[in-house]
C-alpha cells in the first residue's frame, strides 16, 4: 500500500486515464479526490470504486473556470483537510484546420489544459506546503515536442504544461514539492482488440499503449519514497518519438 493515509486528488477522474489512475490509486490505500466536469462520468468512477471496498471524494469542476477551481480545493481542505499528490490529467483538444479553428475554442481548449493545469498546481501547493509536501503529476503529449495536423491549440497547450512543469519544480522546491510530468503516446482508450497487426507493429515496443501504462508512470513520479525526481517528462509512447519515419 505504497499511498496508505495519503490523499490524491485526480483531474478528468471521468474515463480514459483518468478513471484508471482513480481505481489504482484506491487500491494502493489512497484516499482519492476524483475531479471532472462530467457529472454521470464522475459518478461511473466514483461507484466502481465504491464497488471494490474503497471510498471516493467526488466533485464536478471545469477546471478552466478560476473561481470554481479555488473553490474546489477549499473544500478538498475543509472535508479531507490535507493533499499529497495531485494529477493533472483533465485535457482535450480542438482537431480542426488552422483556417477555421477559433480564437474561442483555441482559448478553451488552452485554459482548460494549461490554465487548468496551473491553477490546480497552485491550489493543491497551497494544501501540500501546509502538510508534509507532495508530488504533482502533469499530463502532457508527445504531441508537446511532435505533431499532426491540425493540432495547434492542443500541441501549444501540452507545450505549455511541460514548459509549467519545471518552473514548478523549481518554484515548489523549498516547500518539498516535486512536480513532473507524463508525457504519453498513443494510448488506446477503447477497443483494443480492434487494433490492426501495423497498429501495434509500428511501434518499437510492438504494441499500442494501454491506460495502464500511464498509470505506472504516475505511481512511480509519486511513490513517496521517489524523492530525487523532480522537473522530469517521463514520455511513455512505445518509442514513437525516436522513430525515424519516412515514406519509401
Amino acid at each position: 500500500m505504497l499511498f496508505d493515509n495519503l490523499a490524491v486528488l485526480i483531474t478528468g477522474a471521468g474515463a480514459g486515464i483518468g478513471r484508471e489512475l482513480a481505481q489504482a490509486y484506491a487500491q494502493q490505500g489512497a484516499t482519492v479526490i476524483l475531479i471532472d466536469r462530467h457529472a454521470e462520468a464522475l459518478a461511473l468512477t466514483a461507484e466502481r470504486i465504491r464497488e471494490s471496498g474503497h471510498a471516493a471524494h467526488t466533485r464536478v469542476l471545469d477546471v478552466s473556470d478560476p473561481a470554481a477551481v479555488e473553490a474546489c480545493f477549499g473544500w478538498v481542505r475543509q472535508t479531507v483537510g490535507r493533499l499529497d499528490v495531485l494529477v493533472n490529467n483533465a485535457g482535450l483538444g480542438a482537431w480542426k484546420s488552422v483556417y477555421d479553428l477559433t480564437v474561442e475554442e483555441w482559448d478553451y481548449v488552452i485554459h482548460t489544459n494549461l490554465r487548468g493545469t496551473f491553477l490546480c498546481a497552485r491550489e493543491a501547493a497551497k494544501l501540500m506546503r501546509d502538510g508534509s509536501g507532495g508530488a504533482i503529476v502533469n499530463i502532457a503529449s508527445t504531441r508537446a515536442i511532435m505533431s499532426e495536423p491540425n493540432s495547434e491549440a492542443y500541441a501549444a497547450s501540452k507545450g505549455g504544461i511541460l514548459s509549467l512543469t519545471h518552473a514548478l519544480a523549481l518554484s515548489l522546491g523549498p516547500d518539498r514539492i516535486r512536480v513532473n510530468a507524463v508525457s504519453p503516446g498513443w494510448i488506446e482508450n477503447g477497443d483494443y482488440d480492434a487494433l490492426r497487426p501495423i497498429d501495434h507493429t509500428q511501434h518499437p515496443a510492438q504494441r499500442v499503449g494501454k491506460p495502464a501504462d500511464i498509470v505506472k508512470a504516475c505511481l512511480y513520479l509519486t511513490d513517496p519514497s521517489n524523492d530525487f525526481v523532480t522537473g522530469t517528462n517521463l514520455v511513455v509512447d512505445g518509442g514513437m518519438t525516436r522513430k525515424m519515419i519516412y515514406e519509401e
